[in-house]
């Protein structure tokens, strides 16, 4: 007599339904599969779909720790389809945060609320990763909309007062990001030793909590974007100045030193490919004026000699006057342009990707490897199905989900 079970998840920290095959994976094998929905192996790992989420801030941790809204907030990618999921900005030490409620992994006692949410994203059959970031020159901020509450024109620095730390922020030089921002001070070599060993440390709370891939933050305007710039970085040392070489330096030392800590797994770069300021990125007489594709190429090169596993490519972030024509797939040009500079090394494309039909052209055309979707995941968290669906691809929804797909 034939037994009907409704099968568990083997191994898991609680009962959940098994998903055979994962959701998110490809059903229609009469057909093409649509780029999105092919898998992508890296160091090994095999991701089930090129759809991933975009590591979105919350500010909404309690001194570093994640809660129960990061466990809802992420849990809920990890039902509805997507290849994989990376966690927000998780800065690896106290005064790296962008604002007070930022995510962070500086003491063991973050790591077990950061496990909870890596069991369940398993559990559903979803991988995941962490950005391990500093913010530089731009921590000690407001939440969005805190500074939305202060007004227009108001300073964007949070005070002691308001849980930050102005007089501890911390950059390649002693540049503001703008006269509302905090004024750092230039970082000592002792100082980039000790952040050099946070990496480290915050690797091995990485390990522990069980996460799948590590990206590192290297765009934005924060730490590392603001040390490859020469609009924020006029070091007169090793780490600055003119040469390329000099304001790579410190980034490169702490992917290389990140990437023999995680040797096993998917090791992730997010660049900012331009500055977006006025003027072009090197002059006539070959002085570089701001961060640019060109010299990101260059990065980019140096990283995947490091063994970089796939390079994020987003933009802006560092200059406050910067002048961006927001429109659908805006930055999918730098990922293409690094793509085609660096063809065996995986690259993701980021900006305003919401429609499907254009998602799927990115990938098929070899512009980008995966897609990174964030304020689209935001409004549409199933927008995975829905893309299959616009397809005409058939994929497989959860089983608690299925009556509202099939």
């Amino acid at each position: 007599m034939s037994s009907y079970i409704n099968t568990p998840v083997p191994d898991a920290h609680q009962y959940f339904p098994l998903n055979e095959p994962p959701i998110g994976s490809y059903l229609s094998l009469e057909r093409e599969r649509p780029a999105l929905f092919q898998t992508l192996v890296l160091r090994g790992m095999k991701f089930k779909n090129r759809i991933f989420v975009s590591p979105m801030c919350q500010y909404s941790s309690d001194n570093g720790h994640a809660t129960d809204w990061h466990l809802v907030h992420i849990g809920g990618f990890a039902t509805r389809g997507v290849g994989a999921i990376c966690m927000e900005a998780t800065a690896v030490v106290p005064e790296g945060r962008i604002a007070p409620e930022d995510a962070g992994i500086w003491t063991d006692t973050q790591t077990e609320p950061l496990r909870r949410i890596v069991d369940f994203c398993h559990a559903q059959g979803t991988k995941i990763g962490i950005q391990l970031a500093h913010a530089g020159r731009k921590a000690s901020t407001h939440a969005p909309w805190v500074q939305n509450k202060a007004g227009r024109g108001a300073s964007h620095t949070a005070s002691e007062q308001e849980n930050g730390w102005p007089d501890n922020v911390y950059g390649p030089s002693n540049l503001a990001f703008s006269d509302k921002y905090p004024t750092p001070k230039a970082m000592t070599g002792q100082e980039m030793n000790d952040l050099e060993s946070a990496f480290l440390s915050a690797i091995n709370r990485c390990e522990r909590a069980g996460f799948d891939f590590i990206e590192l933050h290297a765009a934005h305007g924060y730490l590392f974007h603001s040390f490859v710039s020469p609009l924020s970085n006029v070091r007169d040392d090793e780490y600055g100045g003119q040469p390329l070489e000099n304001r790579m330096r410190f980034p490169l030392r702490i992917v290389d030193a990140c990437r023999k800590a995680w040797p096993d797994k998917p090791l992730f770069v997010r660049i900012s490919a331009s500055d977006w300021a006025e003027g072009p990125e090197q002059d006539e007489a070959g002085t570089w004026k701001q961060w640019g594709i060109e010299q990101s190429k260059i990065f980019t090169g140096e990283l995947q000699k490091l063994g970089v596993d796939l390079v994020d490519c987003s933009s802006g972030g560092n200059w406050a006057k910067q002048t961006i024509p927001l429109k659908h797939g805006y930055q999918v040009h730098f990922a293409e342009a690094l793509k085609r500079a660096h063809p065996t090394l995986a690259v993701g494309a980021v900006g305003l990707i919401t429609d499907p039909l254009e998602a799927e052209s990115y990938v098929k055309s070899g512009k980008a490897d995966v897609v990174f979707l964030a304020r689209e995941l935001i409004r549409n968290p199933h927008w995975a199905l829905h893309a299959a669906h616009k397809l005409g691809a058939k994929v497989k929804p959860a089983n608690q989900y299925e009556r509202g797909w099939w």
